[in-house]
């Protein structure tokens, strides 16, 4: 039993259901009364949509990330549904993956669920140019409802952004790297997004300020699966290394394991960074030396962005935090 239903027993349109559902003054009483007889015999128990239909807000904020099964992009999402549960919204989860079509088809499918705000997680949302054509989507999309971005930005109207200085943290961190005698640098990736690009330049950053160049720069795919990056390390016959910085926790652990199979010892042979302070960063041994990327602190920055917005108040529309590193067992600095 669903909206369409009730409004054909009763004789009615959707909208006066959903009028009646808010108890709107446009609705005569006995008609009201009518159409919730018939939902009450039916047991009939309205959702967010159907009682969005009469009125502009839907009290749903639809979230976008590429893959739910990622770890930072799960806590994101578990982070901002509980947040906005709390306030009183609903939320509507679609995983986009990491296509560009596929994120603009995304966005486009919760747009047509009349959110009443999109929320993007990832700089798989971003562009190296934020005024790029290839984030035209986004401000379309903005122009129907406000779009915040959770570490991506993008220029336009009615976009809030809350982002980690990714450049920054890698350079500074790859830089003590460096000075503690670690100089034959890897970058290792799964991924080319906005946010990968920053932090590859923030290596190569600190690798010039000391008159280095990257040693490699390795991308072992989508994946981003641990054994899946120790053994395509282990194919790379000629790495000769000191150090690797990864984008991500996940391929810093497989790069632990790597060492562990060719009888490298971490850090005194291998010093490995990684990104995001996740799980994973506790889970290996020795532990992780990893940058805090201030995950929590972006989702609360575009909670109260929502929170100002949604009250009918403006606020900023881009806040940076600041990440920094996290020295475990994986670095000898």
């Amino acid at each position: 039993m669903n909206i369409y239903d009730i409004a054909e027993l009763a004789g009615v349109s959707i909208a006066t259901v959903s009028r009646v559902l808010n108890d709107s003054p446009n609705v005569a009483e006995k008609t009201k009364l009518r159409v919730r007889e018939i939902m009450a015999a039916q047991g009939y128990v309205p959702s967010g949509f159907s009682r969005g239909l009469g009125q502009n807000a839907m009290k749903t904020i639809g979230l976008v990330c590429p893959d739910a099964a990622d770890d930072y992009m799960a806590k994101a999402v578990a982070f901002l549904e509980r947040s906005l549960r709390d306030y009183g919204y609903d939320c509507i989860l679609c995983c986009s993956g990491y296509g560009y079509e596929d994120c603009q088809i995304a966005v486009n499918a919760l747009l047509r669920c009349r959110v009443d705000a999109l929320v993007l997680i990832g700089s798989v949302y971003a562009d190296d140019d934020p005024d790029g054509q290839r984030v035209n989507y986004i401000r379309e999309a903005a122009a129907h409802t406000p779009v915040f971005m959770v570490n991506g930005y993008v220029r336009g109207e009615n976009i809030y952004c809350a982002v980690c200085d990714d450049f920054d943290a890698s350079r500074s961190a790859v830089g003590e790297m460096i000075a503690s005698g670690h100089r034959k640098i890897l970058f290792l990736a799964d991924t080319d997004t906005v946010s990968t690009n920053l932090k590859r330049q923030g290596c190569q950053a600190a690798l010039a300020q000391a008159g280095l160049e990257l040693q490699a720069d390795v991308s072992v795919g989508l994946s981003n699966q641990i054994n899946q990056t120790r053994d395509y390390l282990l194919k790379l016959a000629d790495l000769d290394v000191d150090g690797i910085f990864a984008a991500n926790d996940a391929l810093a652990a497989g790069a632990v394991k790597y060492a562990k199979r060719k009888g490298l010892s971490v850090p005194g042979d291998l010093c490995v960074i990684g990104y995001n302070n996740s799980e994973l960063s506790v889970c290996c041994d020795p532990e992780l030396s990893t940058i805090d990327s201030r995950e929590h602190r972006l989702c609360q920055i575009v909670i109260d962005f929502l929170k100002l917005h949604l009250s009918g108040r403006q606020g900023g529309t881009r806040v940076y935090a600041k990440g920094y590193l996290i020295r475990r067992g994986t670095t000898d600095f």
